[in-house]
């Protein structure tokens, strides 16, 4: 019995403390209660209607507290208080979506009652999120992204026969609304609807019962600039450029923008790929290649260059592509890559000790293979171009051209 008591008060000595330990409570996360929402507006619905236009590259301009009160507003914000009618028609009035707004700042929840933003993290995911989409250059650009979550099982409740069909039908109604303010505020947005479910859910830490529906990416937009009239007097004329792109997936503008930027200095170019004809873009556009890449000769042009986007992961590991990138550096040939593409000349081994840049997602595979990472928008370091992605594709193909023609 001794040894029982004994042994007891050992035990209560141990338990007490730890009762008295106190629990380290989560950091506070930010509510922000936004500003009153404008509803007489500069534009007219037609004025915004022919502004609408998809835009893919954005600077980085944080948006206004009153532009992010107008983007919520208009994706489902409250139109009458006593019967809580919102912006977006929703069957049933179930309301099964919410809209997440993604920033620098973290991740916040629309709350249309009260209209402001809830934090639930404070961790800038655009990174991640980025590339678990058709689009990564777009959405790690754009300062926020709208994200439509919605609960199927929330609308099959009352629906079960037609519950996915009414809630990207909702969707597309909330997502209409957040692109016309957009373009009333002078603003640039994209719809990305291409993207992997699954890895969108677990970066943006969504419950089970809600599935991503589209991605809206919103900023200002960025200033492409305009081809030089004189680019045909430089000196490259008649050089040769290969341009080289993924089987499907590439990157649109980082393709026609540099090309735009090389017939301008009149250069003859040509398109390569894994197979000859046609290939599509990340964002629908289509492009012929007219060479196999393992038929490329590489003596035969003056500029080899890798095109970025999602489908430019087929060449990462890629012996073919990997060489045609060494025999480009062998020959002295001007070798460029733009947004993603870089960490193919990383992989071959050729950017050791040159200064280069890529979209961010690659800067860790840059700088382990010795690069001198410098993230501007344009590097050149001998015979070797890089850039960013589709906001640097401009002077990207004006330092080719000059590399080309010996300045």
């Amino acid at each position: 019995m001794k040894r029982f008591v004994i042994f007891a008060l050992a035990l209560a000595l141990l338990v007490v403390p730890c009762f008295g330990q106190r629990r380290s409570r989560p950091a506070a996360r930010k509510i922000i209660q936004l500003t009153e929402p404008d509803t007489e507006g500069v534009l007219t619905l037609e004025q915004a209607l022919a502004r609408r236009r998809s835009v893919t590259q954005f600077t980085n301009e944080a948006l206004g507290p009153s532009a992010i009160s107008q983007l919520a507003w208009a994706g489902q914000g409250i139109t009458e208080t006593q019967q809580g009618l919102r912006t977006t028609p929703s069957l049933g009035e179930i309301h099964p979506i919410d809209l997440i707004f993604v920033t620098e700042e973290g991740m916040f929840t629309y709350n249309p009652t009260e209209h402001r933003l809830e934090q639930f993290s404070d961790q800038d995911i655009r990174i991640p999120l980025a590339s678990a989409t058709s689009m990564p250059e777009s959405v790690a650009g754009a300062p926020c992204s709208i994200i439509l979550a919605g609960s199927i099982r929330k609308m099959s409740e009352r629906f079960p026969d037609k519950a996915r069909t009414y809630i990207c039908l909702e969707a597309g109604h909330i997502a209409q609304n957040i692109e016309l303010q957009a373009a009333a505020l002078d603003l640039g947005s994209v719809s990305v609807a291409v993207f992997n479910t699954s890895n969108v859910r677990k970066t943006c830490r969504l419950p089970r019962n809600q599935d991503p529906l589209y991605i809206i990416c919103v900023g200002h937009p960025a200033t492409e600039g305009t081809v030089d009239a004189g680019m045909g007097q430089i000196g490259a004329a008649g050089k040769k450029a290969a341009l080289i792109i993924a089987g499907q997936n590439f990157q649109d503008e980082e393709l026609f923008g540099t090309k735009r930027v090389l017939d301008a200095a009149q250069m003859q170019t040509v398109i390569a790929s894994t197979r000859q004809g046609v290939k599509r873009g990340a964002l629908g556009n289509l492009a012929e290649a007219s060479i196999p890449l393992n038929r490329l000769k590489v003596q035969e042009y003056d500029a080899i260059i890798f095109i970025g986007g999602v489908g430019a992961a087929e060449y990462v590991m890629s012996p073919t592509a990997l060489n045609v990138a060494r025999e480009a550096v062998r020959n002295r040939k001007i070798l460029a890559a733009i947004g993603v593409a870089p960490t193919i000349l990383a992989n071959a081994g050729v950017l050791a000790g040159i200064r280069a840049t890529s979209f961010l997602s690659e800067r860790g595979t840059l700088i382990q293979a010795s690069a001198i990472y410098t993230g501007n928008p344009v590097e050149r370091d001998r015979f070797i171009v890089t850039a960013t992605g589709p906001a640097a594709v401009v002077p990207f193909g004006r330092v080719i051209v000059e590399a080309v023609a010996g300045r």
